[in-house]
């Protein structure tokens, strides 16, 4: 407890300074963070290693390939870095300018946020990627790492603080709390006038606890219930090829399919060509084949579990798809809008007017039309990095970039108006 209070304390204390840093100071940073982490790639992996033998056994495999860190995914973390150095500066800017009749001039300014608090899971690049872009965002960073993860994120903020502080910036602008009980996190989540922003990352469980707890503004990220639907006008290469990629590519990331919807006018045709894809195919290659949950209707069709209660309201992380049938995209529509967590949905279709009916009706943060849900993801929407994926609708949606941790101020220019 202690110890969190000092950390939010001394984050309050160096955001001023970092809040009035140059593009340029701030690039440096950046760039020897970069550097550091580079530098310090084998004591990073040793922690890595040791992080991972601890949690093994006790959360699932796949959830081991979120925890894993190896060169090539440190140099990933590194390229994210310099990425977001190559990245206009999000502070600064005037947002819109206002002449009014009285003389006044009004500018609306994007501003830092102050002091951002992240408390995520068991994924320690999010470490480098939540650090970063607050840093060029012009904000104090705190970060609360999952105990899985933990030995890794601290090594990986002990790299970035070398380089922060070489480049003379104060070090305190990154910083991680070593105490990880839900104790540290109800600080957090207390630290009203200290904490400008928290973004919790993580399951469904520590997003609720910061959204029902927490009197520091949240911007929740949401998990992710993501559905494919193949419309009867569908290329079925194109949709075998979509649902392999976004269920199988890494299954226990948020953007990763968790449903599938099949037009009726095709199941009989496309549904055993999928079993054949992600079961079949996958057991003669030596592929760990997806399980397939289905309603009804698909078990009508080919084998697979049935589909119980609750399956089309889970985010499984792991080889795990539920197959439902419906009668058209506007039955599509009405069961994503009851079981989607509005984070990634696609439609797979050639025809114009499904697609468009599909993308208008689908309220979530990216919808996808022709194209994998794994697409949703701060690098390959051209933010460089993310802090997470927002399923609210206020002040940010979608992947959570540079320009979504600034807020804005008012700037008035007068000469001696009065009202």
């Amino acid at each position: 407890m202690k110890e969190t209070c000092e950390i939010i304390d001394r984050a309050a204390a160096v955001k001023q300074t970092v809040a009035v840093c140059t593009t340029e100071e701030k690039n440096r940073a950046l760039t020897l963070a970069a550097e550091a982490v580079l530098s310090d790639k084998k004591a990073i992996l040793d922690r890595n290693l040791a992080d991972l033998e601890n949690a093994r056994g006790k959360i699932p495999d796949t959830m081991l390939d979120r925890l894993l860190l190896n060169e090539k995914r440190i140099d990933g973390m590194a390229d994210g870095i310099r990425q977001v150095v190559a990245l206009p500066d999000p502070v600064g800017i005037t947002l819109s300018e206002n002449m009014r009749p009285n003389g006044l001039n009004i500018r609306k300014v994007s501003v830092p946020m102050g002091v951002i608090a992240i408390i995520y899971e068991s994924r320690p690049n999010v470490t480098s990627d939540a650090a970063v872009l607050a840093l060029k965002a012009g904000s104090a960073c705190i970060l609360r790492s999952g105990k899985e993860a933990h030995g890794t994120s601290s090594e990986i903020v002990k790299a970035m603080r070398e380089g922060i502080s070489a480049a003379g910036l104060p070090a305190d602008a990154v910083q991680i709390i070593s105490d990880v009980s839900r104790d540290s996190a109800n600080e957090i989540m207390r630290a009203h006038g200290k904490i400008d922003l928290l973004i919790p990352r993580g399951g469904k469980r520590l997003i609720q606890a910061c959204v029902e707890n927490a009197t520091v503004p949240v911007l929740e990220t949401g998990t992710g219930i993501c559905h494919v639907y193949v419309d009867r006008y569908a290329d079925v290469n194109k949709a075998l090829s979509i649902i392999e990629n976004a269920k199988c590519s890494r299954p226990s990331v948020c953007n990763a399919e968790e449903v599938c919807l099949v037009n009726e006018h095709i199941a009989r045709d496309f549904l055993p060509q999928l079993k054949k894809k992600l079961v079949d195919d996958r057991e003669k290659a030596g592929l760990v084949p997806v399980k397939l949950l289905l309603d009804p209707r698909a078990a009508e069709v080919i084998d697979g579990v049935p589909a119980g209660n609750g399956d089309f309201d889970r985010e499984f992380l792991d080889y795990t798809l539920a197959v439902a049938i419906v009668k058209d995209t506007e039955e599509a529509v009405r069961h994503i809008s009851l079981h989607s967590t509005r984070h990634s949905d696609a439609i797979v279709s050639e025809k114009k007017s499904e697609q468009e009916l599909f993308a208008k009706g689908v309220d979530s943060a990216a919808v996808y039309i022709n194209a994998s849900t794994r697409f949703t993801d701060g690098g390959e929407f051209g933010l460089g990095c993310e802090m997470g994926i927002s399923t609210q609708k206020l002040h940010a949606r979608g992947p959570v970039g540079l320009q979504e941790l600034c807020s804005y101020k008012y700037i008035i220019r007068g000469n001696g108006q009065t009202r």
